[in-house]
Order: C-alpha cells, then sequence, then structure tokens
C-alpha cells in the first residue's frame, strides 16, 4: 500500500493512494507517524471506501512533514559516487585509492530541512554557490529496537519513500564535515509517498534523477556497498530507533560535482527523481 500526507481543505490529513485512479483516500489518525506506530491495529479498518479524494485535488505533502528526530543519512554508499566524490575536490581528505570506507559513512540533516513534492526549494544564494542533488532510496522504520542484528532488519522496516538530500557542496568542503552543507532550510524534499515495504524489492530498485529534463543519475540499489539490513544493524547498535525514523541509504554517481566542470544547480533548475515502484519526486530550485 501507499499512504501520503496531504492537505486538502485548509485541513492536513494521511490517505491511502490510490495511484493508478490517482485518488487518495483518508485513514482517520493524527499523522503518519501514528499510522506507523499503530498499523498492526489500523491496516484491518483501511477500506478504499467512498470518501476518496482526487490527487489532482489535494497538495501532497512530504509523508512525514515532521519527524522527530534528524534523518540518518548514509554518505559514498555506491562505489561510482564514492569515487566521483573523491575526485571531484569537494571531499575535505579524500586519500586516493581509499574512496570505499571500510565501514558506513552516517550523518544527519535536521528535520526542518523536509519539503514536500513540489516545493521549492531555496539555493540560498547569501550562503552557497555550489548547491547539488542527489536521490536517495529512504527507509521508513516502523517497528523500533536497539541492537537489530541484520538477520531480523527487514522486520523493522514500514515502507520506503524518496529523498532528494540537498548538499551545498562549498560548505561541505569548507567545514571538512558534512552536517552544515546538508542541514540548510528546505534541503530535504521527501515523497511522494511511502510504500509499504511489502510492495519493494528494495535490494532492486531502479534509481534516477533528472535535472531539467535531462538523465543525471541512473543506477540500481543492487549496486549499494553496504546493503539495507547492514545499514540498520550499524545505526541501531546502541541507539534506539523509532517508529517513523528515516534512513537516507546513499546516492549513486551522476551528481552534479562528478561533471567537469561542476554542474551545480541554480533558480529556475527543477529536479525530477524515481525510484522503481515508489512514484516520482519533483522540486522547483529558486
Amino acid at each position: 500500500m501507499k499512504f501520503a500526507t496531504f492537505r486538502h481543505g485548509g485541513r492536513e490529513q494521511v490517505g491511502l493512494v490510490d495511484s493508478e485512479a490517482e485518488r487518495v483516500y483518508p485513514v482517520d489518525v493524527a499523522d503518519m507517524v501514528e499510522l506507523i506506530a499503530r498499523y498492526d491495529e489500523i491496516a484491518p479498518k483501511i477500506r478504499m471506501n467512498g470518501n476518496a479524494v482526487e490527487l489532482s485535488q489535494v497538495e501532497l505533502l512530504a509523508p512525514i512533514p515532521y519527524p522527530r528526530r534528524n534523518i540518518f543519512c548514509v554518505g559514498k554508499n555506491y562505489r561510482d559516487h564514492a569515487r566521483e566524490f573523491a575526485s571531484s575536490g569537494y571531499e575535505a581528505g579524500a586519500v586516493k585509492g581509499a574512496e570505499i570506507d571500510d565501514y558506513p559513512a552516517v550523518f544527519t540533516k535536521p528535520a526542518t530541512c523536509v519539503v514536500g513534492p513540489g516545493a521549492t526549494v531555496d539555493t540560498h544564494p547569501k550562503v552557497t554557490s555550489a548547491v547539488d542533488y542527489e536521490v536517495e532510496l529512504t527507509i521508513v522504520i516502523g517497528k523500533g529496537g536497539r541492537d537489530i542484528a541484520r538477520e531480523h532488519a527487514l522486520e523493522h522496516i514500514f515502507g520506503y519513500t524518496i529523498i532528494n538530500d540537498v548538499t551545498a557542496r562549498d560548505r561541505q568542503k569548507n567545514h571538512r564535515q558534512w552536517f552544515l552543507g546538508k542541514a540548510l532550510d528546505t534541503f530535504c524534499p521527501m515523497g511522494p509517498w511511502i510504500t509499504t515495504a511489502d510492495e519493494v524489492d528494495a535490494a532492486n530498485l531502479q534509481v534516477r534523477t533528472w535535472v531539467n529534463g535531462e538523465l543525471r543519475q541512473d543506477a540500481n540499489t543492487r549496486d549499494l556497498i553496504f546493503d539495507i539490513p547492514g545499514l540498520i544493524e550499524t545505526i541501531s547498535a546502541g541507539t534506539t530507533l523509532e517508529p517513523g525514523d528515516l534512513i537516507a541509504t546513499g546516492t549513486p554517481a551522476g551528481v552534479g560535482l562528478g561533471f567537469s566542470p561542476p554542474k551545480f544547480l541554480k533558480a529556475g533548475d527543477n529536479v525530477t527523481m524515481s525510484i522503481t515502484g515508489l512514484g516520482t519526486l519533483s522540486n522547483p530550485f529558486a
């Protein structure tokens, strides 16, 4: 199933999406995190009934518009991207021949970055001149836990969505860490909805990005260096994961810094991302 957060008639709601019929059916919950946390109880009561609203008549928001915690993010998790990043000059301290890490690089984005499909992303021209895009398959935790073993990791996943891990490359380089380059307001478009895990083969999904109609990123999650069970095991080691937590799993090659010269984003650009079975996320930049 697919679940969205949307605004209709001035009210924010959660709904079950019929993407073929382009309709959404409201679900009686306070927000998406409540749906996730109580899903086993709520799921049998969810129906496609006569209360449908046309998707064209609603404003889709980020599926979790107000995450309760920072978003966990994984860096350099596709081999080709790790190499393009290391050779770009934007990775502080990059060592030739050591582009592939032995352990996943994990950082966070603040929840205040989150915006929804169609929302305008601010390029922050007074702060950065090197805004980049990163399409990322994103895990939505359903069942919380700590010290989760990889063989049980998939049991803790509610579903998946798309995140654009927008990045100010100059800030990322200059500050010699990733947070400040990732943390600017509007730098985490998310959506268009969450697709439940039972409908997704996360180990075999095509991941793509277009900038102004030009295909830039095109890869498959088969190419992940650190797979999804391993990421959950690593991130949950000594740290409790909670329902509604988000883990962005990394981006493939084809980001703006990988071109010569780099193709960074500017006001007026439009970035569209798609992942098999998860829909399309599109945002203008200004």
